[in-house]
Order: structure tokens, then sequence, then C-alpha cells
């Protein structure tokens, strides 16, 4: 794990430059995330995590969620590798595309040229930033739909979803309501970082 931890600062370096560090303070964090996206069964049951369900991982704002995310796109092969969009940009898309943006990112999130068609991974960046809108006068929680019609798909062919939040889980039921939380524990493995975590961003 050691190792890997190594790998996960060398990229970060080549990517993000020279003053991306990985404090202790976060290591538990992205041992964690290690855990799940090298699939180590031994270390899963140790940090009591499912490798069937996806990441929600949690944390104030700057403390490096989406960049630990965009890092761990690296460990996995080519083919299964995720695309990570912004929730904010997903409603914006919505303005545009309508309830068409929903079924993209789940009814139509496979890849057809695999038999049976193999579920798309998503990671949905900075849930609950996004606004309710409304699409010919139809108001709509673009993100919950989307949450809902993915986990019909978690539970039939296992289509996993990643999602970093600024929110706490009480705070996301607020948004989304309790029907879409519910759903959320059984799709997410809950990662969260230190509450006090420091913005990296300074």
């Amino acid at each position: 794990m050691n190792n890997n931890l190594s790998i996960i600062q060398t990229k970060g370096n080549d990517i993000f430059g020279d003053h991306f560090y990985i404090v202790p303070e976060d290591y538990e964090v992205v041992h964690k995330l290690l855990t799940w996206f090298l699939q180590d069964e031994q270390q899963a049951k140790h940090f009591n995590i499912n490798l069937h369900k996806g990441i929600l991982l949690t944390g104030p704002i700057g403390c490096g969620k989406t960049s630990l995310m965009n890092l761990m796109r690296v460990l996995v092969p080519p083919q299964q590798r995720f695309g990570i969009k912004s929730c904010r940009e997903i409603t914006f898309n919505f303005i545009k595309d309508g309830y068409d943006i929903i079924q993209r990112y789940s009814s139509y999130a496979y890849n057809n040229t695999t038999n049976p068609p193999q579920p798309h991974t998503h990671c949905f960046d900075d849930l609950g930033a996004e606004s309710t809108l409304k699409y010919y006068g139809n108001q709509c929680n673009v993100m919950g739909e989307i949450l809902l019609s993915r986990y019909d798909h978690f539970i039939n062919n296992h289509m996993v979803t990643h999602a970093t939040t600024n929110l706490s889980a009480s705070e996301l039921e607020n948004y989304y309501g309790n029907r879409v939380r519910s759903r959320m524990r059984e799709m997410f493995n809950l990662i969260a970082f230190n509450a006090n975590s420091v913005d990296k961003r300074r």
C-alpha cells in the first residue's frame, strides 16, 4: 500500500505540479480509496468497504476530493477508466437537452460493443452544488433523477457510480429527499475527509 501511495504522490506531481502533496492526515482516506480501486479484498474487510458499491467521497471545500478521484483513474486499466463530470455542468446540459440527459447517464450509459453490454461507471463531481431546474415549466432535480435511474441499473446490471460532495448525509437528504438518500446508502461506500481538513488550494 505504501508503494501505491508513492505512485499516487508521483502521479499527482506529474498532473498537478510539484506543489501536490498528500498530507499525513489524509493517508487513511487515500488508503481506503486505493483499497476500492485496487479491489483489495483483505483491506476491504479491514475498512468495512463493499467492493461492489461505488464511492461517495465527502469533505470540506478544497480538501482534494476531485484531485484524488482523478488520480484513482490512473490505477485502473484504460477500459475501466471512468468519466468525471461536474454536477453543475450536467444540469446546464439539461437546460439545453432536456430529459435525454437523464437517460445519457443511465439507460444509455452502456458499452454496446460488448456482449452483454457493460455499464459505464461515472463519477459525479460536487454533488449538491447544482440547482433544481425547470424544463418547459416542469421542475426537476436532475441529479436526484439520475441517481434514482442509476440505482435501478445498479440493482439489475451492477452499474457503479462514484460521487464527491461537500454536503453531509443530512444535508444530502434535505436536498434530494429521503428516497434518493436511501438509494445512495445502497449504492455507495462513504469515505469522508476530516471536517477540519485544510483547504489545499490556498
